[in-house]
């Protein structure tokens, strides 16, 4: 049975800076884990401020390419409603120059109304059709030959002529499609992701999502080349007090984590990573939600990573 990756993906819109950031990704690569990963919001959620306000994905990872080494750097996930697929391409390609290939992108629909509007972002009603014509500009810029040109006569998006520059050091870059989506998703994930992800969901409904991606897969002629995750909230402890502190400190309830999350002791957690592994799943993404908790990272380092 294969190893699994652990990677930290963090929540920055609740509230963290730059310097934060480059902390957290610093211990990510020092410790040993696989990625760091951060999501792409531009307002807190629940009650948090958000202080001291956003940061943006890209240029957080453009940083991030040029202060790390290692550990692979993504999105988990890029909002399609946010940029233009042009110059995404150019944002993604350039930041994986600036990683020596180390980027992944995760791309999804976009979701957070009230974060468009606070910034004045449209938020279209056909975001699908957008999203599956982005997916088809984006990977099309980078696979054309240089020297050639890209053109595309979509319904949302039109080019002509594209020279396709620059180039990702990565062909292909990583393109990463996630979500519990029971057509649509696994048809696209099908067609361009090198990886399918699903947010927050139990073993039982991860397994169903796994089988219907494979069937699209393989329906589209795919051989098993798909990298099957998911991504979990993460509050583990080195006895019930620190569980329960840690819980505390995000909001939540030890009770609730355990069944939605990874939470508990190192065993536990190990335990419960097993059963994902059991359906295919080859990578878990730790949400960590403070970030602050360095130590929360060096326990996971030191008891859960060796042992799965």
């Amino acid at each position: 049975m294969v190893d699994m990756e652990l990677r930290i993906f963090t929540e920055p819109q609740q509230g963290a800076s730059y310097d934060t950031l480059l902390a957290v990704a610093k211990a990510t690569e020092d410790l040993g884990f696989d990625a760091f990963f951060r999501s792409d919001h531009y307002l807190a959620m629940g009650d948090a401020d958000g202080l001291p306000g956003p940061t943006d994905a890209w240029i957080t990872l453009a940083g991030l390419a040029r202060e790390t080494k290692r550990i692979r750097l993504g999105t988990l996930v890029t909002a399609a409603t946010f940029r233009l697929p042009g110059p995404l391409a150019i944002q993604v390609a350039q930041v994986d120059q600036m990683s020596g290939g180390r980027v992944e992108l995760g791309l999804g629909t976009g979701w957070f109304a009230d974060e468009h509007t606070a910034y004045g972002i449209p938020y279209p009603d056909d975001k699908f059709a957008r999203f599956e014509e982005q997916l088809a500009i984006v990977t099309g810029l980078w696979g054309t030959p240089q020297g050639e040109t890209f053109s595309f006569d979509g319904k949302h998006f039109q080019l002509a002529d594209s020279p396709a520059l620059p180039k990702p050091v990565q062909q292909p870059v990583p393109v990463l499609i996630g979500g519990l989506g029971a057509t649509r998703t696994p048809r696209l994930a099908a067609e361009y992701a090198t990886e399918f992800n699903i947010p927050f969901a139990s073993v039982e409904d991860s397994a169903q999502q796994f089988d219907r991606v494979r069937a699209a897969a393989k329906e589209r002629g795919r051989g098993d080349d798909l990298v099957y995750s998911n991504a979990l909230v993460a509050c583990v402890g080195a006895n019930d007090a620190e569980v329960a502190r840690r819980a505390a400190v995000i909001g939540r309830a030890v009770d609730e984590l355990k069944a939605n999350g990874l939470a508990g002791s190192p065993a536990e957690v190990v335990e419960k990573i097993g059963r994902y592994r059991e359906i295919g799943a080859s990578r878990v993404y730790l949400q960590i939600l403070d970030l602050a908790d360095l130590d929360h990272l060096a326990l996971i380092a030191e008891q859960v990573l060796p042992q799965v």
